[in-house]
């Protein structure tokens, strides 16, 4: 049997005094596993950027001929970015990504391969919060996202990381939320919207109360314009469907509070068991347990259970988190 051809496309990342990022989002995109996807060109739009992005995007540049650079002398925000790219993608199927974030290795393979079907208009990434929620507003930046997750399974809310049919020449520069204006075009047009649940995309949240804040805002503000101006609703102003899934989010959450005081007590009773009974054989029976009464289970290969144990730790953590979900997808006809 002949090999699939190839889905070729282009990449591009907007980027805005990224210098802490911009190296190793390049170094993921050009080193990503792909299998049925072919990255041809990588294209990175600097908006008036004043640190080392620029120049550590010129050094990649030397090193490797697919990245290439759009500088924007002024900024004029992430849509203006999106269509300077735009413009002059070679590829038929568009992956966008911000300059802020960094893909899992086969991110790309998993978004874009799904465009083998031909009804599939977008496809976005599963985006996995690296902060750990050690204090509020990192806490509630993984919520929200667990939240965003659960939601995207059923109706796909799709950002950070998108790919999609180059079907259109520019996003109206009055659009400040690129991804729901790709997803509203699409769906209004008979296209697929779909959610890639495998495909990881890791970012940043705010680590302020203040940040978290000001990041929703302009985000519900950006929803609500899209809304009034072209009828289209995303999916996380569908408050009941929000509300119900919020819910189950809770009642996870008190289950698993439950399960921990069980756990908890449970040992808490053997412990008290056992040490009754250490007391008992020492007082008592006066047996000092010079011959071990053996613990046979403990009698394992321990470089094959701690095998068995480094890879449960990296499925905890997420570095292919939910590979066995279905992919969520939806479809409306304009």
């Amino acid at each position: 049997m002949e090999p699939k051809e190839k889905i070729r496309c282009s990449v591009c990342i907007t980027a805005y005094n990224e210098e802490s990022n911009i190296g190793k989002i390049l170094d993921a995109m050009i080193n990503q596993h792909l299998h049925e996807v072919s990255i041809t060109e990588i294209i990175v739009v600097a908006s008036a950027c004043t640190d080392n992005t620029v120049p550590i995007i010129k050094d990649v540049m030397a090193q490797e001929p697919r990245v290439k650079l759009i500088e924007q002398e002024r900024r004029l925000g992430k849509t203006a970015a999106i269509n300077e790219f735009l413009k002059v993608a070679q590829e038929d199927i568009c992956v966008l990504e911000s300059g802020d974030t960094l893909p899992h290795e086969s991110a790309v393979e998993h978004m874009v391969r799904m465009f083998r079907d031909p009804n599939v208009g977008m496809t976005g990434a599963h985006k996995v919060p690296v902060n750990t929620p050690d204090h509020l507003a990192s806490l509630f930046t993984y919520l929200r996202l667990q939240l965003e997750h659960e939601l995207s399974l059923d109706i796909p809310r799709l950002g950070e990381m998108i790919a999609f049919r180059k079907v259109f020449d520019q996003i109206p520069p009055d659009v400040a939320m690129d991804e729901a204006f790709v997803e509203a075009f699409m769906v209004k047009r008979g296209m697929e919207v779909r959610y890639a649940p495998d495909a990881v995309v890791y970012n940043t949240g705010p680590t302020t109360i203040g940040d978290f804040v000001r990041q929703r805002r302009r985000n519900h503000a950006g929803h609500l314009y899209l809304k009034h101006k072209y009828g289209y609703k995303v999916s996380s102003l569908r408050k009941r469907k929000v509300a119900w899934i919020a819910t189950k989010q809770v009642a996870r959450a008190i289950w698993g509070v439950f399960q921990l005081i069980y756990v908890l007590g449970m040992l808490a009773v053997l412990e008290a068991w056992a040490r009754f009974m250490g007391w008992y054989d020492f007082a008592i029976k006066k047996e000092k347990h010079v011959v071990w009464d053996m613990a046979w289970s403990q009698k394992a290969d321990v470089a094959s259970e701690k095998e068995k144990s480094r890879q449960l730790t990296e499925d905890a953590n997420v570095i292919d988190p939910m590979a066995s979900v279905t992919v969520a997808s939806h479809k409306t006809q304009g």
